[in-house]
């Protein structure tokens, strides 16, 4: 099942598949993790050129930084998951963004993929050249410090954010 995922360049063939996944998640009304999945795919194109145009650092918000995103699929090219991988840290990510932001379909979880996309997401920080790579999630959230885990993260200091949220932060390092 999960040995045959790959990860994939957000791209207009995948449209449906996409929005199958989009629309799964919205309906499920969770929160949209990683934050790029929130963004409106009704003009598809314009989307895909957004997620292009941030990996090349073009066209950012002020004090955003580049980041690269894949989409998991299956050997059916379903979307199963979405990873956002920022190419470095500003203070705001360091505290509680991380390197990598992740998520898996409502319907896809508990079967391996995010442990999988996680590994598969820390071979693109390693392109990048990140060999030092932060993850993190809120303290709550105990699959994805399984994953992290997983992953051969290493704790480190908690972030409480204003509304009293902890973050956990793990640094996981790459040969």
């Amino acid at each position: 099942m999960w040995e045959n995922v790959r990860l994939v360049k957000p791209n207009a063939e995948l449209r449906d598949e996409y929005l199958d996944f989009y629309r799964e998640w919205k309906n499920s009304g969770e929160d949209m993790v990683p934050w790029v999945i929130k963004k409106d795919p009704t003009d598809f194109d314009k989307m895909i050129q957004s997620l292009l145009d941030a990996e090349k650092g073009e066209n950012l918000p002020e004090g955003w930084v580049p980041d690269s995103t894949y989409w998991l699929v299956g050997e059916d090219d379903r979307v199963i998951g979405v990873v956002n991988i920022r190419h470095a840290l500003t203070e705001s990510l360091l505290n509680a963004g991380g390197h990598v932001g992740y998520g898996i379909r409502p319907t896809e979880r508990r079967k391996g993929y995010a442990t999988k996309l996680l590994s598969l997401s820390l071979k693109k920080t390693k392109e990048l050249g990140i060999h030092k790579t932060l993850v993190v999630c809120d303290r709550w959230n105990e699959a994805s410090r399984r994953t992290i885990l997983n992953n051969g993260g290493t704790p480190a200091d908690d972030f409480v954010e204003e509304d009293g949220n902890v973050i956990l932060r793990f640094w996981i390092e790459m040969d």
